[in-house]
């Protein structure tokens, strides 16, 4: 059961009820069971105990274990060995049910003892392989010193009349509390719900011809229909039927009848046999039942995650794709005519890569692989498509891969949607961000870009240079006519120069009236007659109204870009070389050192 599920501690009427459903179960098997005056053969009475710390929260605990002791101690004392063995035996019966609720909380996440293999497992071998182990060494203990039974005969006696009542009430009891059997009775159809009462029934009167009324003995005739239960009605039902064998046959056992009589020996020796027949019947149906019954629920899932997957994959705007280990298209949904322009049928059998223009190729190639070597990781790549209709131009493909029942990768699914939108909006926020608002120059981080990338070429044989300038007493334009006629200004210096620049030149403004001009293929001494030449285009004033005409100049820094130095140094030297420019008297041009 998941966390949430376990029950909300009772109150003290509910643990007083729990002591007292204990103490009459103890005290029966003591009465019932004690063939040889010393421990009982038969003892169910801590599966109570087990089932209750199992389904409930740690804070209940406390509660349900004392009331548990003191109806032991209370049946010890009355029916068992006597006052001497009242304590001892109680606390031995409460660290047994301890050590297995504490293991089975520890080793199963989520709670759940009967739902599934592993946590079924689990219980057993807590119960039958740790807490009987420990707790009947210590009842033989006891025992042997307070009666006449042998350490050894009152261990095994111990040993298998608790594992024995552990194993087959505790399942059903957990069951029962958990709620499994309400939530079975609400769910199940009257079909389902009759077919477990036949089976049942039949099981019951196999198994009181076998104990009460055959002449030879035919312990295996129950076998067959309670595989029959563990398939038809499942842990449930296999629960129920170990009970209803425990029951009949214990009875007829214990009245010296059935086909135990066979057996040589006391009774309790049948008992021990008739236990062992009772433990390889649980393990025969029970495992099964817990493992189809955690089919069926897995089954159930992928029916609803196929259905969900389904209404998605039809219905989406997004193609969905089922992708092969090597590529090929296994399953395309029928949203592929609309956005793609190909049916989806013609899609199957063919190599996912067809769909992609061939210079994107590569990458979704390389996606779908990396897809595969982490399955658990969700993967995007954007790609052109081979043939664009209707605008499309981009798409985004997002890949996770397929689990097969090993683990291992089976295949990829693939959402494809149309980025053709995105992709126009992403360019015009770059053409916006990559401009100055003011005057359309490159902006600052769009201009070092280009000189990254200039730098990079000028590394394996290009020439380039960059020039540095700064209009002459800029801040006596803004303190005189305004910042309005100022910024007209800025505007206005960028607009002039333009005209002046080769076609793969660029001018960025850097901050302020301070700006960049990137020179391609331009040596110090061609860049010094480009810098001229655009002196020369601010001879004339600046008209920045209607009857305001303002003349500017500029002082310059230029350097020609050494591939072997970074941004920083290039832009250092040309401004090394603006400020001697500005101290020469400005409206001049100086060279880096």
């Amino acid at each position: 059961m998941s966390r949430t599920a376990l029950r909300q501690s009772p109150s003290w009427i509910g643990s007083v009820a729990t002591g007292c459903v204990y103490f009459v179960v103890a005290s029966l098997a003591l009465m019932l069971s004690r063939f040889e005056g010393g421990l009982a053969f038969i003892w169910g009475a801590n599966a109570f105990l087990m089932a209750e710390l199992l389904t409930s929260r740690t804070a209940h605990w406390p509660r349900a274990i004392i009331a548990c002791g003191i109806a032991s101690a209370i049946a010890t004392a009355c029916f068992g060995m006597g006052p001497l063995a009242a304590l001892p035996m109680a606390a031995i019966n409460i660290v047994e049910s301890l050590i297995v609720a504490v293991l089975c909380r520890w080793f199963v996440a989520d709670r759940m003892v009967t739902g599934s293999i592993r946590p079924l497992i689990v219980f057993i071998v807590a119960l039958c392989g740790v807490a009987n182990m420990v707790s009947g060494v210590a009842a033989a203990l006891v025992a042997s010193a307070l009666t006449p039974v042998s350490f050894g005969h009152s261990f095994v006696q111990w040993y298998t009349g608790h594992v024995l009542g552990g194993l087959t009430c505790a399942p059903i009891l957990i069951m029962a509390l958990q709620g499994e059997f309400r939530r079975w009775m609400d769910e199940a159809s009257n079909r389902t719900k009759l077919e477990a009462v036949l089976l049942l029934g039949l099981f019951a009167l196999t198994t009181v011809h076998v104990f009460f009324w055959a002449r030879y003995p035919l312990l295996f005739a129950p076998l067959l229909p309670l595989v029959l239960i563990a398939f038809r009605v499942g842990h449930m039902g296999s629960a129920a039927a170990i009970i209803l064998l425990a029951a009949i046959g214990g009875s007829a056992t214990m009245a010296g009848v059935g086909p135990l009589t066979w057996v040589p020996g006391s009774t309790g020796d049948r008992i021990q046999f008739f236990q062992f027949y009772l433990a390889l019947s649980f393990l025969l149906c029970m495992p099964a039942a817990v493992e189809l019954a955690a089919r069926k629920r897995l089954f159930l899932m992928l029916q609803q995650s196929e259905a969900r997957y389904r209404a998605m994959a039809e219905y989406s705007g997004d193609v969905v794709l089922h992708i092969s280990l090597d590529g090929t298209i296994q399953y395309a949904s029928p949203s592929a005519t609309e956005q793609i322009g190909c049916a989806a049928d013609l899609l199957v059998g063919q190599a996912v890569a067809n769909l992609v223009d061939p210079h994107d190729r590569a990458t979704v190639i390389a996606t779908h692989r990396l897809a595969l070597e982490q399955p658990g990781a969700v993967h995007k790549v954007e790609f052109r498509p081979l043939v664009s209709t209707d605008g499309l131009e981009w798409c985004e493909m997002v890949n996770r891969a397929m689990i097969d029942e090993r683990g291992l990768p089976s295949g990829v699914v693939s959402m494809i949607r149309d980025m053709s939108r995105h992709k126009a909006r992403q360019r015009a926020l770059q053409q916006v961000a990559a401009r100055d608002s003011l005057t359309g120059a490159d902006s600052r981080r769009a201009f070092l870009d280009k000189l990254d990338r200039e730098i990079e070429r000028v590394a394996i044989g290009a020439r380039s240079s960059l020039l540095l300038i700064d209009i002459d007493h800029f801040k006596a334009v803004n303190d005189r006519y305004g910042h309005g006629a100022g910024d007209r200004v800025l505007s206005a210096f960028v607009e002039r120069l333009r005209p002046g620049l080769r076609a793969g030149d660029s001018i960025g403004r850097l901050g302020g009236e301070e700006f960049a001009i990137l020179l391609l293929d331009s040596d110090v001494d061609r860049a010094s007659m480009l810098c001229e030449r655009l002196r020369a285009i601010l001879t004339e004033p600046i008209t920045v109204g209607a009857s305001l005409a303002i003349g500017v100049t500029f002082s310059a820094g230029l350097v020609e870009l050494d591939g072997a130095s970074d941004r920083s140094a290039m832009l250092e030297a040309a401004d090394k070389a603006l400020y001697r420019a500005k101290h020469s008297g400005r409206n001049c041009l100086r060279l880096a050192a």
